[in-house]
């Protein structure tokens, strides 16, 4: 285990970066007193994802736990026969349900008999992804994404390898303790105040300490990238974007701007409040190039997909985050009355500017 001292590095974003430099895959760093910052590897684009262990009397709590594949429960084991020898996890915190972070909830809970903690929503998500395979979603999922413009080819892609993501998960445990918005959690010697908020997820739960001024933000807020805010099949209706937009500004209002974030992913930061702009910036910029689009022409969630991401390069995986990303987008505008959906004869959904 290594203790690392703070060394504020200033960066060009405006934020500051305590701990720039991350922990390798059998290193564990002391952010504070109690306090230990793991990363764990993802076999994506988004190659890592942070664990936080948090001092909880003769053991300690674990925030969240990689993916459920071999690769992680073989970091894990290095880790526990390592330099996390004598620890004792005596709490699972799960931020949401999405597998980077719940991923070996069942794995952990049955290794230390410890309680896992979950919003409801979040719980009862992560169940609903073990079993999205039916036919009776999967078809859902197929009229979803042809109401939204895309072909067949698309689709298929989508259905497969752009989703076998979601089942990267150990057993879910049958059993967990609900966290509340509003509540709060003593750990240790810290009492953290319980957010959640919606948009990357439907009901993310992020811890505040006020009393050592640490944000555990999951991936809510995060320093280098915006998370992905998707509308899907299940409900295909919803503002996910609004409601990522409004829990920012909820955060805006309650965190002072020197609160030390510790993100699900990237690095520890300072300057939440510049952060959150920068966020909602980057949400608006997307909206203009949507309306710029729609005022030429109709365009479909396919077409738009085109416009928004031009720059990239795709696979079925990114493909599936940047559509669910761009109706979000749809979707808010359309609520807030920026476009107008019409469907025509071919049952597919075409968005004007207005």
């Amino acid at each position: 285990m290594h203790t690392k001292a703070a060394t504020l590095t200033a960066a060009p974003d405006g934020l500051r970066y305590p701990f720039p430099t991350p922990p390798k895959p059998d290193e564990v760093i002391e952010l504070a007193p109690g306090l230990l910052w793991v990363r764990l590897a993802l076999p994506f684009r988004l190659n890592h994802v942070n664990i936080y262990l948090i001092a909880d009397g003769d053991g300690w709590a674990m925030v969240d736990t990689g993916i459920g594949n071999d690769a992680t429960v073989a970091a894990w084991t290095t880790l526990f026969e390592g330099p996390l020898k004598d620890v004792r996890i005596t709490r699972l915190i799960v931020t949401h349900a999405h597998p980077d972070h719940v991923g070996l909830a069942g794995w952990i809970v049955e290794r230390f008999g410890c309680p896992l903690l979950m919003s409801q929503v979040e719980y009862l998500q992560a169940a609903y992804h073990q079993h999205r395979g039916a036919p009776e979603r999967k078809l859902a999922q197929r009229l979803f994404f042809r109401r939204h413009g895309m072909d067949e080819e698309i689709t298929e892609a989508l259905l497969g390898r752009g989703q076998e993501y979601l089942t990267r998960v150990s057993i879910l445990p049958p059993v967990y303790h609900r966290l509340i918005d509003g509540g709060e959690i003593t750990i240790g010697s810290r009492r953290f105040r319980i957010i959640t908020g919606g948009g990357h997820a439907f009901d993310q739960v992020m811890l505040y300490c006020e009393a050592d001024n640490i944000f555990l933000s999951a991936d809510q807020v995060l320093s280098k990238i915006s998370p992905n805010v998707s509308v899907w099949a299940v409900e295909p209706e919803a503002d996910a974007l609004g409601d990522y937009l409004r829990s920012l500004a909820a955060l805006a209002g309650l965190l002072p701007d020197d609160v030390l974030v510790l993100p699900g992913h990237g690095v520890p930061f300072y300057g939440v409040k510049t952060r959150i702009t920068q966020l909602a910036d980057h949400h608006e910029e997307r909206c203009q190039m949507i309306a710029d689009a729609c005022r030429d022409k109709p365009c479909t969630a396919a077409d738009l997909v085109r416009v928004v991401f031009h720059k990239h390069v795709l696979d079925a995986h990114q493909t599936g985050f940047a559509a669910g990303e761009l109706i979000a987008h749809v979707n808010y505008m359309r609520f807030t009355g920026r476009l107008t959906e019409e469907v025509g004869p071919d049952g597919i959904a075409r968005y004007i500017a207005r």
